[in-house]
């Protein structure tokens, strides 16, 4: 599969995950009488909400995916994507695990060519992460994390926050190492 096409169905579920969010419970809006639509959702590059459509042609049935195609389950499982400045690096996270407990597996992901794909490293299992800022060689990020007291088995929940940091390969070339450091 071309990194292009898997990068465009990452980036669809990406964006629909967003759109799901957009509207409580994931129905549409209601207007009363000839009221106009809502305005664009509140959420940025969200769709704004409109009226339904109206089918204009007979409807096309579609055939899923072939299930040995591992490369669109892996696209799938994209919750969120996030660019990292001017690099070329992405940062992503897929759904897995217990939502619960820290369901998102984050990466941070460097294109290296058409041919090889790209070079990607983990920074571990969280609840959700927020972009502090960014800059060449550098990506700032407040962490969300579920605690469990092994004692009580109570689930708790924390921030943090880490420097994820790397030194540009040669000509474009992506990183050959990546850090992460606890910052204040």
């Amino acid at each position: 599969m071309s990194r292009h096409l898997l990068t465009t169905v990452a980036l669809v579920a990406a964006i629909s995950a967003g759109a799901c969010d957009a509207v409580p419970g994931g129905e549409a809006p209601t207007t009363s009488g000839d009221a106009a639509p809502a305005a664009a959702a509140s959420t940025p590059g969200a769709a704004p909400l409109t009226a339904p459509l109206t089918a204009s042609g007979a409807p096309r049935p579609l055939t899923a995916a072939p299930e040995a195609d591992d490369s669109l389950m892996s696209a799938a499982s994209v919750v969120r994507v996030d660019p990292v400045g001017d690099s070329g690096a992405k940062l992503f996270g897929t759904a897995g695990g217990d939502p619960a407990m820290n369901g998102l597996s984050t990466y941070i992901a460097f294109f290296t060519s058409p041919g090889d794909g790209w070079v990607i490293y983990s920074l571990g299992d969280i609840l959700d992460y927020t972009v502090l800022s960014s800059s060449a060689g550098r990506v700032d990020l407040d962490l969300h994390e579920s605690t469990m007291d092994e004692a009580t088995g109570e689930i708790g929940s924390r921030h943090r926050k880490v420097i994820v940091s790397w030194t540009p390969g040669d000509d474009g070339a992506p990183p050959t190492g990546v850090t992460i450091t606890p910052a204040q």
